[in-house]
């Protein structure tokens, strides 16, 4: 047991640690000694269109922006733009309408963003939630909710 450990007797050594092993969160040992993975490589993906290229490119300034803001700050101003369109209701049912509209508007752009490098079940669920947002913005819209 002491020879897995370094001088200090606090920390196991590097150097006896086995080959491909990343850590706590490493691959499993059959995809490491397969060398294969279920992911797809960074590469492997086809090449975008034009129009994705485009869309990119278009995005890339405000996504530059969003990341230069404090992490608690991205997530804490879609969730009161979705809080307060859900609560506002009567005569003020139009204002939670458009901001409802607005967090649909938000996560759909970054749906679309990640649309590429996204597996397909988290394809399906982030899509769905984009609807049902949007359906619900559209009842508020209309007085039923």
């Amino acid at each position: 047991m002491a020879s897995s450990q370094n001088s200090k007797g606090d920390k196991p050594a590097k150097a006896k640690m086995p080959k491909g092993v990343r850590g706590p969160g490493g691959p499993p040992a059959s995809s490491a000694s397969s060398g294969g993975s279920q992911r797809s490589q960074p590469g492997s993906r086809p090449a975008p269109s034009s129009r994705r290229k485009a869309f990119e490119e278009r995005s890339y300034p405000l996504v530059r922006k969003l990341n230069s803001l404090p992490r608690w700050l991205v997530v804490i101003a879609p969730a009161l733009l979705l809080f307060g369109g859900l609560i506002m209701t009567g005569s003020l049912a139009w204002l939670g309408a458009i901001l409802l509209a607005l967090v649909t508007l938000i996560l759909a752009w970054l749906t679309a963003l990640s649309w590429p490098v996204i597996s397909p079940g988290s394809r399906l669920l982030r899509g769905g939630v984009v609807l049902a947002l949007g359906g619900m913005a559209v009842l508020k819209a209309l007085g039923r909710f």
